[in-house]
């Protein structure tokens, strides 16, 4: 049985701004290599004797630049599913199980992935994908547990227990917490026992569906009527507008995985980065010898563990230390490296 890879491209990237917009968020930027996220992401689960052509998830202002980067790159797609409006990722793997389960059958199983996701270790990724499958098809819900080693409060964690029964590899999970604050993920980070969560669930359709059922009575028969009542429009489908507006506005890991006793985590070490901000892009790009990382046309003198980031003009940093520099063709971004979590906020009362 091949599993279905559900590629989720929703997100706005607002922590990458100026270079991530909302037009052009950061899966469709080529960040850290010489292709964008969302086409490393699908060549990463292309294998047919694996994989099943993916099911995408995406909003409909970004159905063009999805469906262009997949035609360019040579990727061929099951089917795009467009959002009518955003509410977050509970709705969308809702409506993907309801179209996996009507596609494939209800014993197929989804590979959810984040579309803006950096692996580093391919070979490490498929060797958890495989072990995953297993426990999917066993009836758990599986996500990807990165070794925590520092505390990020923008992560989710996973606190492990014991070996999952009759299934190598896996672990129970004893509690999920969702972005902890500094006090509670730095205790986390001593435990040893707690890894963060990668964003990436493997389950079969039946479970998926189940499992929403039980956190959310009636969000099934939402999510059903959305893909029955969806309309092909050229290569895509649109989910009806209707229903998917019943969904609620929730994270699949608050909505689902905090709650749930069928989740288990495959813990791996695969070189994983959400490159959910500057200080990220800081430590996947290659540095020099005093720790700067630049792309553009950069000098630097006197300056150490800075990231500069020139798409237009030179961009030349004096004396500086542990700054982001970000210069694009319309403005220009100067922060301290060690904030740029904060940016977000900057970025939203910029809208």
């Amino acid at each position: 049985m091949q599993i279905v890879p559900v590629i989720l491209s929703g997100g706005m990237g607002a922590r990458l701004w100026p270079l991530s917009r909302r037009a052009r968020p950061k899966q469709f930027l080529a960040l850290t290599e010489d292709e964008s996220l969302i086409v490393a992401t699908t060549r990463r689960v292309t294998n047919p004797a694996v994989f099943a052509r993916p099911v995408f998830v995406c909003n409909d202002e970004h159905r063009f630049m999805v469906a262009e980067q997949l035609r360019d790159a040579g990727l061929v797609p099951c089917d795009i599913l467009l959002e009518p409006e955003a509410r977050n990722t509970a709705a969308a793997i809702a409506a993907a199980a309801a179209h996996v389960e009507t596609t494939y059958g209800e014993d197929a199983v989804m590979l959810v992935l984040p579309s803006d996701h950096l692996i580093r270790d391919p070979a490490k990724f498929l060797a958890a994908v495989d072990i995953a499958s297993k426990a999917a098809i066993a009836g758990r819900i599986v996500t990807f547990g990165i070794q925590a080693d520092s505390p990020e409060t923008g992560y989710g964690y996973i606190e492990s227990g014991a070996a999952a029964k009759g299934l190598d590899g896996v672990r129970d999970i004893i509690r999920f917490t969702e972005k902890p604050d500094i006090k509670t993920a730095t205790r986390f980070v001593e435990t040893g026992r707690h890894f963060w969560n990668g964003g990436i669930f493997a389950m079969s359709a039946k479970t998926a569906l189940q499992a929403f059922d039980a956190a959310a009575p009636g969000m099934v028969a939402v999510a059903q009527r959305a893909i029955a009542e969806s309309k092909r429009d050229l290569d895509f489908i649109r989910l009806d507008a209707a229903a998917y507006a019943e969904f609620p506005i929730e994270s699949f890991d608050r909505l689902v995985m905090e709650g749930s006793t069928l989740g288990a985590v495959v813990p791996v070490d695969m070189g994983w980065s959400d490159i959910g901000s500057w200080d990220a892009i800081w430590r996947a790009l290659p540095q020099d010898a005093d720790g700067n990382a630049c792309v553009g046309d950069v000098v630097l003198s006197d300056s150490r563990n800075c990231l500069v980031h020139a798409e237009h003009g030179l961009a030349t940093l004096v004396g500086v230390e542990g700054l982001v520099v970000v210069a694009t063709d319309d403005c220009v971004l100067v922060m301290d490296r060690n904030v740029s979590q904060d940016l977000r906020g900057v970025v939203d009362d910029l809208h």
